[in-house]
């Protein structure tokens, strides 16, 4: 399928706008989109409560409130907000940092462990899905686009 074939699939008029314009609209759509499936498909936690659970599985150690708000690209009020619905759900822990008091570090509970793996496979499903005639080389593209646009965004 070509480009404006697959714009007529989107139901979207690209007429005369820049293309880096549509596609900032694109990603924001996407997200709506992705986060909305995401909220029907977990029932204990919401998208960006299990997005928070991924970003915290991605840190080498136990993150402190601001280094996984730096993770998840948010501010420190809406990650702590997060963190809190999470915790009364019993799904992460906050204990005070060994060598800074200061600091609040996170921890994965046994019951998450135990919803993200009993979630995995219907999850991996759901990926296959979205990347559904995705090939490599246009995956990487957008990774590297992406990745650029982020290192602008913090210029900005």
């Amino acid at each position: 399928m070509n480009f404006d074939e697959q714009m007529k699939v989107t139901n979207v008029e690209f007429g005369e706008m820049p293309p880096q314009a549509f596609l900032l609209g694109l990603l924001s759509a996407f997200d709506n989109r992705y986060q909305a499936c995401g909220e029907k498909f977990f029932k204990e936690i919401t998208w960006k409560q299990f997005f928070a659970i991924i970003c915290i599985n991605l840190c080498k150690a136990p993150p402190t409130i601001n280094e996984l708000a730096e993770v998840m690209g948010s501010s420190h009020q809406n990650v702590k907000q997060i963190l809190l619905k999470l915790e009364r759900k019993g799904f992460i822990g906050l204990y005070t940092d060994n060598v800074d008091k200061r600091k609040q570090r996170i921890q994965l509970t046994n019951e998450c462990l135990d919803f993200c793996e009993k979630n995995d496979e219907a999850s991996q499903v759901i990926i296959a899905k979205i990347f559904d005639g995705v090939d490599e080389k246009s995956l990487m593209n957008t990774i590297q686009t992406i990745l650029k646009m982020e290192k602008n965004l913090e210029k900005i």
